[in-house]
């Protein structure tokens, strides 16, 4: 009975030193945890979550550069903002922007995903890399060279046009009718980011469901709505909100084609070009924090209703979920 008692006792103390190291090595894990992570923690809080607080704060005041006023004022930016023409017009060009776009965005870079995983097609390799390569060009020279493109007098695309015998060709940049298709036909250069994220939902979609879709006589464009696309709608979903995010945030294009005037008649004057406009070419900053805080609750409302319509369209499967 002593030797039972005893052989108890040790295996008791045993487990206890057991979970006494366990316990050493989990905070041990957790202070090299902390220590590697710090750097991208110090960097959220000098860059992000500080001056993400002070925006709130300052959006709450009068200050303005040049002047020394800061004061709080409560709410009177935001009653500024709501009465201010300029705000509810920039979001109109943005949303008008963005019927055209946004289709686009997702429709065009699908499109040339389902081309290039076409195992008939020779040489994809190479069209996957040249149709990739105009997203790692720094996108302000991009907008240079499509300006110059674009330029209604000498610019190829309308010597083009006038070649094959088109009188009148558009004035792409300084026509309200046509500067959002040249906008679009800009954006159209960056997609092939979006264009390898479709190619690689595609190449994930399992062989046997287009064997399965075969068999029951499904033919391509059966297969690619009932089999592909449901298939790929996450990342679908992905590409279309990370497009209505980018979409509110619009603003290097315009400000480079454009130097940010809004021309022609307004119609590029988009929503962030307003807020970039209101910080460093008036210095209210105050006002300016006003809108960037309106932008991040219009982002979070669209957001959010993505995410709760998601379970409407996007299929996920078991393992995903």
């Amino acid at each position: 009975m002593a030797s039972i008692a005893g052989s108890s006792t040790t295996t008791e103390m045993g487990k206890q030193m057991r979970k006494g190291q366990s316990h050493v090595l989990a905070r041990r894990e957790a202070t090299w945890g902390y220590i590697f992570i710090s750097p991208f923690l110090l960097g959220f809080f000098a860059f992000t979550f500080i001056p993400t607080v002070a925006a709130l704060i300052m959006s709450f005041t009068n200050f303005k550069l040049g002047t020394g006023a800061f004061q709080f004022i409560g709410l009177q930016n935001y009653q500024q903002m709501f009465n201010d023409p300029q705000i509810w017009d920039s979001l109109v060009v943005t949303l008008k922007y963005g019927v055209i776009a946004l289709p686009v965005a997702i429709l065009f870079p699908l499109i040339l995903a389902v081309l290039l995983n076409t195992k008939q097609l020779y040489g994809k390799n190479v069209f996957r890399t040249l149709f990739y390569f105009p997203y790692i060009v720094p996108f302000v020279a991009a907008i240079f060279v499509w300006a110059a493109l674009l330029n209604p007098e000498t610019g190829w695309i309308n010597e083009s046009l006038r070649a094959i015998g088109v009188a009148n060709p558009p004035n792409w940049v300084n026509d309200t009718t046509w500067v959002y298709p040249a906008l679009v036909i800009l954006g159209i250069w960056g997609v092939g980011n979006a264009m390898l994220i479709f190619l690689a939902s595609l190449q994930g979609v399992p062989t046997e469901m287009y064997d399965a879709a075969k068999i029951d006589g499904a033919g391509w464009w059966a297969t690619m709505f009932n089999v592909t696309l449901p298939l790929i709608s996450p990342v679908i979903f992905y590409n279309l909100t990370l497009a209505i995010v980018g979409l509110f945030q619009y603003f290097t294009v315009p400000l480079v084609l454009n130097q940010g005037t809004g021309a022609p008649g307004g119609a590029t004057m988009f929503y962030n070009l307003y807020l970039y406009k209101q910080f460093f070419t008036y210095q209210n900053m105050a006002y300016g924090a006003t809108m960037a805080w309106f932008l991040f609750a219009i982002i979070l409302a669209v957001t959010l209703l993505m995410f709760g319509t998601q379970k409407y369209w996007v299929y996920y499967t078991a393992d995903s979920r």
